[in-house]
């Protein structure tokens, strides 16, 4: 046993501190980035921020939503690859480079990603998502889709340290998930003790991973624009949403009216409603680790989006980078112990 003293942040322990800036408006600002990637030749050019693949986020309607936008959708693995191919018949061919097959780590899930690869060899990537990615057999299993899938673009994790984020790179992974515990419905910090600070677990893996030519996407704990904004200036490539994309027409879940008021359900992949629908319960060996909560319903998640990027332009603005790629190099945070003037209620 041993305590490391470091300190280690949150999104609500700093902000972002302005600069001098010469542009003279928001829309000066462009969201879009061009990536090239450690292991595929593929090229990809959007607004890299992802809609999680949980089923109540990553569905398709969220995909052909956000994909007119230029947004990324990993897309949950609970479809079958009979409505994979029904999809991707109707969809727009665009759609292919927005979104990901979502995987677990199971004999039979490398069986069914196989077969939707093959019948959609138009796919450009794979998300290989499991809650612990320190295990060796997660480690084998992305060896395994790397020999398989050699060209395709390989999304892995989740992870928060610099050492793990190498050694997926190194193993076959273009793009690494950093995350454990900070999610809206997660509650994996609460029942088993182990996580790391989002903002610092970040900064960590993108460190390690750019010193490699890889990318991180940054999965949880993003509860407001400024807090997507925080982790794309900490280094984060990518970043990945599921609270603030529930809700919506396009999310999943189910529509409830209590007293008038609509409300959307939302939960946690490893919640027991989740495990309840997806695996007959909660195994007798292992507890529950999310929650599942009622969201009051928000409509087309396009307000929401806008919402969003509007945020992340005026960040932008505020430290005089013209593009989001110079966000990081133009940030720099402020510890603090306050972050909004709360005395007519939260956002």
């Amino acid at each position: 046993m041993r305590i490391e003293t470091d300190l280690k942040l949150g999104f609500k322990d700093v902000m972002i501190r302005p600069k001098r800036s010469t542009l003279n408006s928001r829309a000066q600002v462009s969201l879009e980035r061009e990536f090239k990637f450690l292991h595929s030749t593929h090229v990809w050019t959007g607004i890299p921020i992802m809609a999680a693949n949980m089923d109540t986020v990553g569905t398709f309607e969220m995909a052909l939503a956000l994909a007119k936008e230029k947004l990324f959708t990993a897309i949950h693995k609970h479809y079958t690859v009979a409505q994979w191919n029904d999809f991707l018949k109707s969809a727009p061919n665009e759609i292919a480079d927005y979104i990901a097959v979502s995987t677990g780590t199971g004999k039979s899930d490398f069986k069914k990603i196989v077969e939707i690869f093959t019948q959609n060899p138009q796919l450009n990537f794979l998300c290989i998502d499991v809650a612990n990615g320190y295990s060796e057999h997660f480690v084998e299993f992305l060896r395994q889709a790397r020999k398989q899938f050699p060209d395709k673009v390989i999304i892995a994790g989740n992870v928060v340290t610099g050492e793990m984020v190498e050694e997926l790179l190194l193993e076959g992974a273009d793009i690494v998930k950093v995350g454990i515990g900070p999610g809206s419905v997660c509650t994996t910090r609460v029942k088993t003790g182990v996580g790391y600070p989002q903002l610092s677990a970040i900064i960590e893996c993108a460190d390690a991973a750019h010193g490699l030519g890889g990318h991180i996407i940054s999965d949880g704990g993003c509860a407001i624009p400024g807090d997507v904004a925080k982790a794309f200036g900490a280094g984060s490539d990518f970043v990945m949403l599921g609270g603030m994309l529930a809700g919506h027409n396009e999310s999943g879940g189910k529509l409830i009216e209590v007293n008038g008021e609509k409300f959307k359900e939302f939960y946690g992949m490893s919640s027991e409603t989740a495990m309840k629908k997806h695996v007959g319960g909660v195994a007798d060996y292992r507890a529950s680790e999310g929650k599942t909560v009622q969201i009051p319903y928000k409509g087309d998640v396009i307000v929401t989006l806008h919402d969003i990027l509007g945020g992340i332009r005026s960040t932008c603005t505020y430290v005089g980078a013209s593009k989001l790629k110079e966000l990081t190099k133009r940030t720099t945070f402020i510890r603090v112990t306050e972050q909004e003037n709360t005395v007519f209620g939260k956002l």
